[in-house]
């Protein structure tokens, strides 16, 4: 069975790419696009995808806020994708606290030595992630001492 994913990004050409990476797996497969935040908020809720891919920076409602809100209604495995997202960089960190499950910088190929490898690179980390069932219950409680 593919992973069903929902491509969330501003850009038409991102879209567009990473669903022509995305769908080049039978093991994959591109349900629907969204433009902004709340549009994939409303989608998430309506198609259930196992994977959403996420832009950071977005008009209407940003992909960091977007994350809560699909977090706290329809919790799904989420990937950002941004020029801001790097290891250690706030917006990364602020994605992971919302309840996303990994990152790739936005020009992914800048991880990787070639084009093919970026693109498995991503296709696996989609079905990787897309295998988790993702609860808002998952996430670690802090524990406070007596």
């Amino acid at each position: 069975m593919a992973v069903k994913v929902l491509v969330v990004d501003d850009s038409s050409f991102f879209r567009r790419r990473v669903s022509e990476i995305l769908e080049k797996d039978a093991g994959i497969e591109v349900i629907d696009f969204a433009v902004n935040g709340q549009e994939a908020v409303e989608k998430a809720s309506k198609l259930r995808p196992d994977v959403i891919t996420m832009d950071v920076e977005m008009p209407v409602l940003d992909g960091i806020s977007a994350v809560k809100k699909i977090m706290q209604s329809n919790p799904t495995p989420i990937l950002m994708f941004s020029s801001l997202t790097r290891e250690g960089a706030s917006a990364t960190l602020d994605a992971l606290d919302a309840g996303a499950v990994d990152f790739l910088p936005k020009k992914f190929e800048d991880i990787a030595r070639n084009s093919e490898e970026a693109t498995r690179a991503l296709q696996t980390k989609v079905k990787e992630i897309g295998r988790k069932r993702v609860s808002r219950f998952t996430r670690p409680m802090a524990t406070t001492k007596p």
